[in-house]
């Protein structure tokens, strides 16, 4: 059916089965379609956009085992399911410019009161991962969804994942929302040798009551509702919801004013620094309460910041690390929420990384794995721990014992390291600890520790010199990306797939080149410019977009950085697939690049989390991109909450300096409810059997970073020592990773919140202002630093 420009499909059910708005040029359908669920084995139909799950009075229920009855006129559509004597509505009509309303009500006609323990609608919109080599369609008929979850002002940015076409926004207007839960469906055929392996889907479903089975939920999330649905005898509640395209961030903003939504900007992570909240105007008058939560070991404290707001903003200084809630109450009632993390010393929480893993993760000559950094893994993101040890003894003169440190990464590397991933220790010869191959992808990790090493002081090294360290980097980085150093399709093919390595060739190249290794720096800048060439080529078809996933940021973010960095202008198109990717939300959680198969749900991944934020700061800083740069920021405050021992809203307590590789968004995670709003590592899957039993065959052990630290690696050669400026198109001025603490006449004063600041840098002049000093100044008359 048409309704003003939407066209409506629906199954003989009433789940809605294609979503298309008049005005898209695309025509993509918005939501889950049936049809290709039964093209690739997927059995969801119960999970299709409309369909429902219901527990009444403790008794649970699928909507789809009931009938439904349809109603259907020229100008709207109306579903009706009844449950144990309870009616349920969804209702579709539309509004004026292409604005699709839908109501959705449960009705108690009888003469008791009900009580629903729990009530998801699934909303399952076109959050897919097609099994599909054409990129074309993962870019351009599949979206990314990020929710801001508040009382009465909840809303979806359901961002296309070219970032070239417009997006769907689905915006609360009426009821009151408590979580937005995912469920994933997926096929990995990772051990059968075939590439790409991937493929999934994420399934969202709107909690409107509950929505944890009985202790089966998260027991420290203190910030999002589980409250039951009390219905009394002949009560209707209802929900409402509008839907509509928009083009940006700011648009997506502006959109939902248009709905009522107020629209309040924050800092998503505050240290050294003071919070400011920003309103917009029309907001600001009718606010009637401000109230900042936080957990303490005395339980909630609440602290009263009406009396703070001037104008449209809140100035104020947090008291109590870890997260904070803000509670905005307006003059009617509604709610609106924000989420944001305290971090007093982001220095301190490095340093007490550093020493967790030399006294707890290095097991010695005598470990079950000697010398080997724990928990062991085949993969090479397991030897992060040991880079990023190398890297901030690099960085931190206060590190405790370096020689000490670096010492136990040297022996790991050339006892433990060297002679498992290479045949008996040949670094021209991989092991093929995957059965009948081995994985390119992992060498990259590997060259990295070496040349980490190679750069390390001599001496604290007691095996081999630097220099021995950066032949045997070179080698290993050469035998990364040359194709021809191989024998077999699938290893000569995985060298032109870009990974992480991007973060450290040209370092490479350049310590060879100063080393006068002059065949190595040729070999591999030769093949290095081959792939950067290949990329470039294959950018129209988006082709990096694909590794062992058919759509991957851990292949379109190494590409944009790659290109960025070579000063090719396809990095521009890579750019996008990273602009769509990071998240924008009321939750500082919530904006993190988007990623599920960690998690079985939209999640905080460490690495690839890290990695990508890496990418995305290169790439705006070379393009002069101020919302990439924005985005990258974003989604390495995420990154930080996996290593923040003051957390206090998730189960997964962390110790100083202990880290958990994945945090799960979704409240509910449908595939494991367990693992909801919290931290963990991807092992815990272990126990599910599949193929995680085979990608983890020592089940879980409780050690959940196995595959953490090369992240941090590139936080401290980038966040971690820079801070950027920039002037919007009104003239106004930002700081990234800083903030403006005074503004006398013309001049800017800047405070960094690096914890090791080295570099300022204008972004619309592309000028580096290097500076060690927290304070520095900048006059906007003449566009330059001064100490």
């Amino acid at each position: 059916m048409e309704l003003n420009g939407i066209t409506i499909n629906c199954n003989n059910r009433g789940a809605l089965t294609q979503l298309k708005w008049g005005n898209d040029a695309t025509q993509m359908n918005w939501v889950i379609d049936p049809a290709y669920l039964a093209e690739v084995g997927y059995q969801d139909d119960d999970k299709l956009f409309g369909e429902f799950t219901v527990a009444i009075d403790g008794q649970s229920y699928q909507s789809i085992d009931f009938p439904t009855q349809i109603d259907q006129t020229a100008d709207q559509l109306t579903v009706t399911t009844t449950i144990q004597d309870l009616v349920f509505k969804s209702h579709y009509t539309a509004a004026p410019n292409q604005v699709l309303n839908w109501q959705f009500s449960v009705s108690n006609p009888s003469q008791r009161p009900v009580t629903l323990t729990n009530l998801g609608v699934w909303t399952s919109l076109a959050y897919v991962m097609y099994r599909d080599k054409n990129v074309r369609r993962n870019a351009q008929e599949s979206a990314a969804v990020f929710p801001s979850i508040s009382k009465n002002y909840t809303k979806l940015a359901v961002m296309r994942r070219d970032d070239e076409h417009q997006n769907l926004g689905l915006y609360q207007t009426a009821g009151e929302v408590l979580s937005v839960g995912t469920y994933c469906e997926y096929n990995n055929r990772f051990f059968e040798n075939v590439s790409p392996s991937l493929d999934g889907m994420l399934f969202h479903q709107l909690i409107l009551a509950g929505g944890y089975p009985a202790d089966n939920g998260p027991k420290h999330d203190w910030i999002y509702p589980q409250t039951v649905l009390n219905l009394a005898a002949g009560e209707t509640r209802q929900w409402a919801f509008n839907a509509c395209l928009f083009n940006d961030q700011a648009d997506f903003y502006q959109t939902g004013a248009t709905f009522g939504h107020p629209e309040i900007h924050f800092a998503p992570m505050v240290s050294n620094a003071a919070q400011q909240l920003s309103l917009d105007a029309e907001s600001a008058q009718k606010v009637a309460s401000i109230c900042d939560v936080t957990m303490t070991a005395a339980g909630l404290k609440k602290r009263e910041l009406k009396s703070l707001l001037t104008d449209t903003t809140v100035t104020y200084q947090p008291e109590g690390e870890g997260e904070h809630q803000v509670i905005v109450t307006f003059d009617d009632g509604t709610q609106d929420m924000l989420v944001y993390n305290y971090l007093a010393s982001i220095r301190r929480l490095l340093q007490d990384r550093v020493d967790y893993v030399s006294q707890h993760s290095y097991s010695g000559a005598t470990g079950q794995h000697p010398y080997a950094f724990e928990p062991v893994s085949n993969q090479g993101e397991s030897l992060g721990k040991m880079t990023f040890v190398l890297q901030a003894c690099l960085l931190d003169p206060d590190i405790d014992q370096v020689a000490e440190k670096i010492q136990q990464v040297e022996l790991s590397a050339v006892h433990y390291v060297k002679n498992k991933w290479f045949i008996d220790g040949d670094l021209s010869r991989p092991a093929k600890l995957y059965g009948d191959f081995y994985r390119v992808m992992d060498l990259e990790y590997i060259g990295h520790l070496f040349f980490l090493l190679s750069q390390s002081d001599a001496q604290y090294l007691k095996l081999n010199k630097p220099a021995t360290y950066l032949k045997w980097a070179a080698k290993i980085c050469d035998l990364r990306v040359n194709p021809a150093l191989h024998d077999n399709v699938r290893a000569k093919e995985e060298t032109q797939m870009l990974g992480q390595f991007f973060l450290y060739i040209n370092d490479l190249l350049s310590a060879l080149k100063a080393a006068d290794l002059t065949k190595e720096y040729q070999e591999i800048s030769t093949s290095w410019q081959n792939m950067i060439t290949s990329v470039a080529a294959g950018a129209d078809k988006l082709t990096a977009a694909v590794t062992e996933h058919f759509y991957d940021n851990a292949g379109f973010g190494p590409a944009a950085a790659a290109l960025a960095q070579a000063e090719q202008p396809a990095a521009q198109v890579y750019g996008h697939l990273l602009q769509a990717n990071i998240g924008f939300s009321n939750d500082f959680r919530a904006q993190s690049p988007d990623r599920w198969w960690e998690a079985l749900s939209y999640m905080i991944h460490s690495l690839w989390g890290g990695v990508t934020a890496a990418a995305a700061l290169i790439t705006g800083h070379r393009l002069g991109d101020a919302h990439l740069v924005e985005a990258a920021y974003r989604a390495t405050v995420g990154v930080l909450y996996m290593y923040d021992s003051n957390a206090t809203a998730t189960d997964r307590q962390l110790q100083p300096g202990e880290a958990a590789s994945t945090y799960s968004i979704a409240g509910p995670n449908l595939n494991r409810p367990d693992l909801s709003r919290n931290r963990f590592g991807q092992s815990v899957f272990a126990a599910d059997g599949g193929i995680f039993s085979r990608l983890f065959p020592d089940g879980y052990t409780g050690e959940d970073d196995w595959d953490m630290g090369e992240e941090l690696v590139a936080y401290l050669n980038g966040f971690g020592q820079q801070t950027y400026i920039y002037q919007d198109e009104t003239d106004g001025y930002h700081v990234v990773n800083g903030e403006v603490t005074d503004q006398t006449g013309h001049v800017l004063t800047i405070r960094s919140t690096a914890p090791y600041p080295s570099q300022y840098i204008d972004l619309n002049h592309q000028t580096v202002f290097h500076s060690p000093e927290v304070v520095v100044h900048y006059d906007v008359t003449t566009d330059t630093f001064m100490a």
